[in-house]
């Protein structure tokens, strides 16, 4: 029996509605006008940036439209209050930034995280509170106790699995599970699922496939039936990587009892193709994209966001508790216990 399951282009694409195919070729028409702007403005020939940003706004009115008929695709800049969307568009510009270092680059995924918790979980119960009742260092005249009210949203985390798609969404899992166990009333911890999976680089957006390698994936199929399944990776370009692992999963009797991809940025060919694939899927984005070029890198993306999450691998992949190691003892310590839970995935 084969130890890796493979997913082709040409299998997602058939998810696709005639009327998805028509919304992503009225946004590639005007990425397509965009991107003779973007030549211009970067050559200099063209000094008024006007018809650069007005495209712009063309194409994210067009994207809002599309989203806006979909019901299982979320994106938070076009669903929160107007007044919260400086700060996701001032986060994805500092990330989309090639002067952004890796230090610099974690602490705006971290923020942009906190963002998308936000919006998938507590926004979901603000109907409902709970008090936490917190003992300060203050002391006199007595000791002070302070209290917070906020969304009780244990019934929507206490059935939640982390599902990691390796490398770039590894961090991004922990600080979704750390946001969890913090927002509990019982400091619950998440179980980790490690999948092992890649796409093909050497081929083009048309003809990619996805390999998921189970002889390097660590993961209990029992853990994940019935479970509420996670999966935060920073981007969501093809689809590709999610759809091979749950149609894997569902092919051998696993039914999730739902399912929330979790980006920073997704490619609308991604999330339609998500959406389509996985009628029990969620997906939250802080920030749509419209097109992928012939490599199948979202445009205009922040580039290989898994580098530089992680740093770039030496002549050798480096496996996932090297990855923990190379974060620093400062990150390390801030996840700790998700940093346990994985070890405890990893090593049995």
């Amino acid at each position: 029996m084969s130890n890796t399951i493979t997913l082709h282009a040409h299998d997602l694409d058939g998810y696709l509605t005639a009327d998805d195919n028509r919304a992503l070729e009225e946004v590639s028409a005007l990425y397509g006008s965009y991107l003779v702007q973007c030549g211009l403005y970067d050559s200099g020939k063209s000094p008024d940036t006007e018809e650069l940003v007005d495209l712009a706004g063309r194409i994210g009115d067009t994207l809002e439209r599309i989203t806006a008929a979909e019901d299982r695709i979320h994106v938070y800049s076009f669903e929160t209050p107007r007044q919260q969307h400086a700060e996701a568009g001032r986060l994805i510009a500092r990330l989309r930034d090639p002067a952004t270092g890796h230090e610099e680059f974690l602490y705006y995924i971290q923020r942009a995280y906190e963002l998308l918790f936000g919006h998938c979980f507590p926004d979901r119960a603000l109907s409902t509170k709970r008090p936490i009742i917190q003992r300060t260092p203050v002391t006199s005249p007595c000791q002070n106790y302070a209290v917070h009210r906020i969304p009780d949203i244990d019934n929507l985390i206490h059935n939640s699995v982390m599902c990691v798609m390796l490398r770039g969404a590894l961090l991004p899992s922990m600080i979704i599970s750390k946001e969890i166990q913090d927002y509990s009333s019982d400091g619950y911890m998440t179980p980790f699922a490690l999948f092992r999976i890649k796409r093909d680089e050497s081929r083009t957006e048309e003809d990619m496939r996805y390999v998921l390698d189970l002889g390097k994936s660590f993961f209990s199929l029992g853990d994940l039936d019935g479970r509420d399944l996670i999966f935060a990776d920073p981007m969501n370009a093809t689809g590709g990587s999610l759809v091979t692992i749950v149609k894997y999963l569902e092919s051998e009797g696993i039914r999730p009892r739902s399912i929330k991809f979790i980006n920073v940025i997704s490619a609308l060919k991604g999330a339609l193709r998500v959406a389509r694939a996985l009628p029990e899927a969620e997906i939250f984005t802080l920030w749509m994209d419209p097109v992928l070029n012939d490599s199948a890198y979202i445009m205009p993306g922040l580039g290989d966001a898994g580098d530089r999450l992680n740093g770039a691998d030496g002549d050798e992949p480096r496996n996932i508790i090297q990855l923990i190691a190379d974060y620093g003892q400062n990150l390390v310590n801030l996840y700790r216990s998700q940093v346990r839970q994985i070890e405890k995935t990893v090593l049995g």
